[in-house]
C-alpha cells in the first residue's frame, strides 16, 4: 500500500511560524508516503518543503514559480518565493517542471518516485484561482495532461496527479482532466478522482467555512483539492482503496492552512 496526499499550505500568510509547526505535526501524525504540496515558500535561506523533509526524513523536490511578484506584494516581502513541492519516503529519480499558460506564474511539477515495488509518476500543481477563469484552467489542464502522458511511460504505477485545482468537480476543467464525461486531451489518458472512493456521506470540502481563514474570505465552501489516479496497467498496483480528509481541524488551537488535505491509499 502507498499513501499519497495533496495539501495547499497557504504560503506565508497569517501566523506562518505557528502554522509551520502545525503543518509538521499533521504530517508526522498522518505519515503519507508521498505528498504533493502547493503554496510552498522559500525565503532564500530556508524552504518550507526542505525543512519538513529534513525534519521528517523525506526526499524532496521543489518547483519555484517564475513570477511570484503578485504574491510577494500581498505580504510585502520581495524575497519570499512561491511554488509547488513533493515529499517522498522513497528516492526521487527524476524531476521536471512546466510553466502553465497564464500570467500568474503557475507550474506543474513531475517527480518519478522509486517506490518499493516499482516506479510511480507523481505530479503536483495549482491552477489559477481567478474567478470565472474556467477557460484558462482548461488550457492549463491541457498542458498538464500532455506532461502526464509524456512522463508516465514505462512506470509500474499509473500516474498520480495531486493539486489545488481551484475548481469544483462539475467544472469543465475537472471533467476534461478526468476523461470520463468529456474527451480527454490525450486519447486514452483517464484520471480517476480518488474522492469517488470516499465515504459518500462526506462532501469532501477542502475549502471549509468552519476554518476561520476561509470564513474571513466570505466565500462558500467547496471541494477544490484533488488526487487523480490513472487506470492501473495490470493487477492491483495503483488501485484506489480509500480517500479521507485530514488537516481539517486546528492543531493545538492553530489551523495549519486555509485548505484541508486529501489522503488517498493506493493498492
Amino acid at each position: 500500500m502507498v499513501q499519497v496526499m495533496t495539501w495547499n499550505l497557504w504560503w506565508r500568510f497569517g501566523d506562518w511560524q505557528s502554522r509551520r509547526a502545525a503543518i509538521r505535526q499533521v504530517l508526522e501524525q498522518t505519515q503519507p508516503d508521498i505528498c504533493g504540496l502547493q503554496e510552498v515558500w522559500d525565503d532564500g535561506t530556508e524552504n518550507l518543503a526542505g525543512w519538513l523533509a529534513a525534519d521528517l526524513g523525506y526526499h524532496w523536490a521543489h518547483a519555484p514559480s517564475p513570477a511570484p511578484e503578485a504574491w510577494q506584494r500581498r505580504i510585502g516581502a520581495s524575497n519570499v518565493g512561491f511554488g509547488n513541492a513533493v515529499l517522498s519516503r522513497w528516492p526521487i529519480a527524476e524531476t521536471a517542471t512546466v510553466d502553465l499558460p497564464g500570467d500568474d506564474g503557475r507550474t506543474a511539477l513531475f517527480a518519478r518516485i522509486e517506490c518499493a515495488d516499482g516506479t510511480m509518476p507523481f505530479f503536483t500543481t495549482q491552477l489559477t484561482s481567478t474567478v470565472g477563469a474556467s477557460a484558462d484552467r482548461c488550457k492549463q489542464v491541457a498542458v498538464i495532461s500532455r506532461l502526464i502522458a509524456e512522463r508516465s511511460v514505462g512506470c509500474a504505477y499509473p500516474p498520480v496527479l495531486t493539486g489545488d485545482l481551484n475548481a469544483e468537480p462539475e467544472s469543465d476543467e475537472i471533467r476534461l482532466l478526468g476523461g470520463h464525461l468529456t474527451a480527454p486531451v490525450v486519447p486514452g489518458l483517464v484520471l480517476v478522482d480518488a474522492w469517488r472512493y470516499a465515504d459518500r456521506a462526506d462532501a469532501g470540502l477542502t475549502w471549509q467555512r468552519r476554518n476561520p481563514h476561509v470564513a474571513a474570505t466570505m466565500e462558500p465552501g467547496a471541494r477544490i483539492d484533488y488526487v487523480h489516479v490513472g487506470l492501473p496497467h495490470s493487477g492491483q498496483l495503483g488501485c484506489i482503496k480509500s480517500a479521507v480528509l485530514v488537516a481539517d481541524a486546528p492543531v493545538d488551537g492553530v489551523w495549519p492552512s486555509d485548505h484541508a488535505a486529501v489522503l488517498v491509499e493506493l493498492g
